[in-house]
């Protein structure tokens, strides 16, 4: 069990958020340790695997393990990806990472061989590291079969120099940043490399990371850390250059860009208690945007992720369009509900109502589900399925409309259906 996150921070972490490094790969299930979706394995599903320090976590202050899970740039990417079609999230975050450690970590990937806490990095403060150590031949299976890798990396590596730029004098710190550039680019390098030798068509995308203290905070040495910031970015740049190939794309992604001028909102630098470089919420949307408008070319909201009633009916998306129907859905015991012609045209599957029997037959693919009024089940293909809550009438005008519970029925016809709640978005995919 996870413990506190403020209290693993806290050993060495708090400058976690200042180089960050992202890839694109596929995803498996990793089991409690990462948070993973996975449907039928026989349809095409884009996979994302997280490979990172505690940004690639989703760490805010004061995150504990019965708080609510973690919502960072990763799974704000896998929402991306359910608009596009079925994705797979694996999250490897670890706290207190460093780039020797992803170089160490990636090394045991790419042999997949168990490994140990201390030998990816001594003293990590992460509670899951054994965890994470040990299930390396796993990883490396999930590595070999992605679409996007994304990995946050190198904060850790140059948070004291950061933290101590007011009393380090101009040659110091010159002096430091020169030797820790050498090392992050080195050490990323050889980390990217190792997973070109798992996965050597994945497309990968390399980002710099955002100076986190604004001006106000800093005073005379706020240009001094942009400054440094931007070496950084070009660090980011040559390292995706020299790795980047035609069919195996590797970009730099421009998140410190986003951040820049206006830290004190994406960060939680200037917030309530200790000083913590971790983004906000809003910060970590700003990330995800960098890299899904590079991976699909665009960053996609729903008008539900604004509203705050929650009887209102959630937004849904069948295979990348929000429905938007004639006939409202209808929120029933935390189900929604559609019109049974809405349904058909909405998944493009054919059907027919038998007054006699009050049920509607469904075909999709192959797949034939019927939905009686008032029954606790449907039927696929001949068998009975349980649900939570049954078919209805509703009267529409003058009109009885046939509504059916458009989770269970996609299910039913091999859909693969998912919720954010963060969104309040259904995501229904073929």
């Amino acid at each position: 069990m996870l413990k506190t996150w403020r209290r693993f921070i806290s050993a060495g972490t708090s400058g976690l958020l200042l180089f960050a490094v992202l890839i694109n790969v596929h995803a498996g299930p990793a089991g409690a340790a990462a948070a993973a979706v996975t449907p039928d394995s026989e349809q095409d599903v884009f996979r994302i695997v997280a490979l990172g320090d505690s940004i690639t976590a989703g760490y805010e202050p004061g995150m504990t393990d019965s708080s609510v899970k973690p919502y960072g740039y990763a799974e704000r990417l896998l929402e991306q990806g359910w608009y596009h079609g079925r994705s797979t999230l694996s999250n490897y975050g670890i706290l207190g990472l460093k780039t020797s450690g992803l170089l160490q970590y990636t090394a045991s990937i790419k042999d997949g061989i168990a490994t140990t806490a201390e030998a990816i990095q001594p003293g990590l403060p992460d509670p899951r590291i054994a965890q994470f150590a040990a299930m390396t031949p796993q990883i490396r299976t999930e590595l070999a079969a992605a679409d996007l890798i994304t990995i946050t990396i190198g904060g850790n590596d140059v948070s004291s120099l950061f933290l101590n730029v007011k009393t380090l004098t101009e040659a110091d710190f010159t002096a430091q940043l020169a030797e820790r550039l050498a090392a992050y680019s080195s050490n990323v390098k050889s980390a990217l490399d190792n997973i070109r030798a798992v996965n050597p068509l994945a497309t990968i995308l390399l980002a710099d990371q955002y100076q986190p203290a604004p001006r106000i905070a800093l005073g005379a040495s706020y240009d001094k850390l942009m400054s440094a910031a931007a070496q950084f970015t070009v660090a980011a740049e040559n390292i995706a250059a020299t790795l980047n190939q035609a069919g195996a794309p590797v970009k730099a992604a421009h998140v410190a860009a986003k951040f820049a001028g206006v830290e004190g909102s994406l960060t939680h630098i200037i917030g309530a208690g200790a000083a913590d470089f971790h983004p906000t919420q809003l910060g970590y949307e700003r990330i995800a945007s960098v890299f899904a408008e590079l991976q699909w070319g665009e960053y996609l909201t729903p008008a539900t992720a604004v509203m705050t009633s929650a009887s209102a009916p959630m937004s849904i998306v069948v295979k990348g369009t929000t429905l938007n129907t004639p006939n409202k859905p209808i929120l029933k015991n935390g189900q929604n509900f559609l019109a049974l012609k809405d349904i058909l045209n909405a998944v493009g599957a054919t059907g027919k109502w038998d007054n006699k029997t009050s049920s509607a037959t469904i075909i999709y693919g192959g797949r034939t589900v019927v939905i009686t009024i008032g029954s606790k089940t449907i039927k696929v293909n001949g068998t009975d399925v349980a649900i939570d809550t049954p078919a209805f009438l509703h009267k529409v005008g003058k009109e009885d409309k046939t509504y059916l519970p458009l989770a269970a029925l996609a299910t039913g016809l091999g859909f693969d259906v998912n919720y954010s709640s963060k969104l309040r978005t259904a995501f229904i995919n073929p």
